[in-house]
């Protein structure tokens, strides 16, 4: 069985500062790009028998600088619709919405986690069959990631935040242990 290589685009300016981006089309920093290129002779190592990425900006040159050039852009893997969120910190939001948590309240005028989920799960459903054939790379983002990690694992999405935020242009691979879906890697550099 092949493993799933779920890597997170390189730092934005937005990443940087701690600000929610969902749907904003940034480019990568000269940091990031220079993460997604130290990225590619790690993944060289690995032969994929299919590779998709987010067709937002920043995941898509991701994919470029470390090498996956191939990728195919899939819209079920752009980051969380985060509405009036957009663009905020955590501290800003719980300014305007004191006590609030992503997990538990969502976001307003945005996409609700249940979404988000309908969304991961299809493409897992598309994916896992693949994983036959071998490795499958996905770019992609942040709370996208830790979605999909739940939901490899068949938890709720909510249990997402029981994962580390995943860093830019980190590494975190998911496979089976004796038939089971389990983390084999999370946060890598």
């Amino acid at each position: 069985m092949g493993e799933l290589v779920v890597i997170r685009h390189g730092e934005t300016a937005w990443s940087r500062t701690g600000r929610h981006a969902g749907r904003t089309d940034l480019p990568l920093t000269e940091a990031g790009e220079d993460v997604a290129r130290a990225l590619a002779p790690r993944l060289s190592e690995r032969e994929f028998a299919a590779i998709y990425v987010s067709p937002l900006t920043r995941a898509v040159r991701t994919a470029e600088l470390a090498g996956l050039s191939s990728a195919e852009p899939d819209a079920d893997l752009i980051e969380w619709d985060y509405g009036r969120y957009e663009g905020l910190t955590a501290d800003q939001i719980q300014d305007l919405k004191p006590g609030w948590e992503l997990w538990r309240d969502g976001v307003d005028g945005g996409e609700d986690l249940g979404h988000v989920t309908v969304r991961v799960d299809a493409f897992l459903g598309r994916v896992r069959p693949l994983l036959d054939r071998g490795d499958v790379a996905v770019v992609a983002h942040g709370h996208l990631s830790r979605i999909l990690t739940a939901r490899w694992l068949g938890l709720d999405a909510s249990a997402a935040r029981q994962f580390g935020h995943p860093h830019p242009g980190t590494v975190n691979t998911l496979g089976y242990e004796h038939k089971l879906p389990v983390v084999l890697g999370w946060n890598v550099p």
